[in-house]
């Protein structure tokens, strides 16, 4: 029996290690982005930010938008890495952002269901993408038999290809709210990622990453035998 177990991990034992890394750590970053603002405060896909000297203080300077809610906040009381004492609204599966949020910044109603619809979304692929890698991982620590090495590699593609689409979802939704705050508003605003799009960058790159292994070893390339 120990003869014939050699043949099947032992040559795919470096591959399954390096996929399996890689796609803990997609999981990890698909996961945290999933469950951002206002659940993980200091994970947020975008922030708008009031820089003009007219805008009073004393209401919110800077909205931070996550997959479920939203976070409002003054310079008088500016969010930290570990804290954001400003009003949130939300978690809420599909939220609809209420109208004061808006008033609050001088922000648009227009901008905000833009945002909501973008949102919506990405509520949606992000937990897939989440769950796509979870299962990878977990089957490419058992890479040895051919079924188990094809099934991960089509789980880490279709991984991959949703948070691609995520990703561009996200880089899309900054792109639209900075076009509309200089088209619309009076006041001068920044828009800017928050770390959930560079976390979710990461995550795309490591899972595809993770694929070329994969595929290394579906096929028997690059090194790797039967």
């Amino acid at each position: 029996m120990d003869v014939l177990e050699k043949p099947t991990r032992r040559p795919h034992r470096v591959v399954s290690t390096g996929a399996f890394i890689l796609l803990v750590g997609a999981f990890i970053l698909f996961l945290l982005v999933a469950i951002s603002l206002p659940i993980l405060k200091p994970v947020y896909l975008v922030a708008v930010n009031a820089i003009s000297e007219d805008v009073p203080t004393s209401i919110a300077t800077e909205l931070r938008f996550g997959v479920w809610g939203v976070c409002a906040s003054s310079v008088l009381n500016q969010p930290t890495w570990y804290t954001n004492n400003g009003v949130c609204y939300g978690p809420m599966l599909g939220y609809t952002i209420p109208p004061e949020y808006a008033s609050l910044a001088g922000v648009s109603p227009i901008l905000l269901t833009a945002v909501e619809k973008s949102l919506l979304v990405v509520l949606i692929l992000h937990p897939i993408a989440a769950a796509l890698s979870f299962f990878g991982f977990i089957l490419s620590w058992f890479l040895g038999p051919h079924g188990i090495a094809i099934t991960t590699l089509l789980a880490s593609i279709f991984a991959g290809i949703v948070g691609t689409i995520v990703l561009a979802i996200d880089l899309a939704l900054v792109l639209v709210i900075r076009k509309k705050l200089v088209n619309e508003l009076p006041y001068h605003f920044e828009v800017v990622f928050g770390p959930g799009v560079w976390m979710v960058l990461a995550a795309v790159v490591m899972n595809w990453l993770a694929v070329v292994f994969l595929a290394a070893r579906a096929c028997y390339c690059c090194g790797v035998r039967k």
